[in-house]
């Protein structure tokens, strides 16, 4: 069972909500400004509609996972290893020759399902260096600073160690923005 439940996380997490809406506003989003499956990419080309439904359908997936996991009684770790899972195969979906999002929205979902507590630390990381860069993506770094300082705090970080590979590869995918965010601040 628990086998099942780690390939399909990685399954579900394949499922790019932003192809699906670009789909149904006749637009391929890998062909226009970032070429990103991603909900920013979605909003900058379709709308905010296009960014919200595919910002939800991300971040759900990351929320089911955990649920499942939660559901069927699995430990932690293997919970927190299906959320890892969940937002690699967002990160490299095997059908588009692993080229998937940037992970954000899907790391959302992860991170709120499985602390919400932790996942505060995020979230005021981020808004105390949005405050300082006014950059969105640097601000983010602050967030995950943050983010992980309170897990080494909270003695999980051997728990946690799948999502800070799993966010290694989201600052992998996320660098051509950091180094513009950084260039704009010189």
């Amino acid at each position: 069972m628990l086998g099942l439940y780690w390939f399909l996380s990685y399954i579900v997490g394949n499922f790019m909500t932003a192809y699906v809406v670009g789909k149904a506003y006749g637009v391929n989003l890998q062909e226009h400004k970032s070429k990103n499956l991603g909900a920013r990419n979605a909003g900058s080309v379709i709308g905010s509609a296009a960014f919200i439904w595919t910002f939800l359908g991300d971040s759900l997936k990351g929320v089911l996972i955990v649920a499942v996991g939660r559901l069927w009684h699995f430990e932690e770790w293997e919970i927190v290893l299906g959320a890892c899972l969940v937002m690699l195969g967002h990160l490299f979906p095997f059908w588009l020759k692993f080229k998937g999002g940037k992970g954000v929205a899907t790391f959302i979902g992860v991170g709120l399902a499985l602390s919400p507590s932790l996942f505060l630390m995020m979230v005021v990381g981020t808004a105390l260096t949005l405050i300082v860069t006014r950059s969105l993506t640097l601000s983010m770094l602050g967030g995950f600073v943050l983010y992980i300082g309170a897990i080494i705090y909270t003695d999980k970080l051997l728990l946690y160690i799948p999502i800070l590979i799993a966010i290694s590869f989201m600052l992998i995918k996320h660098m051509s923005n950091i180094k513009e965010a950084l260039g704009s601040r010189e």
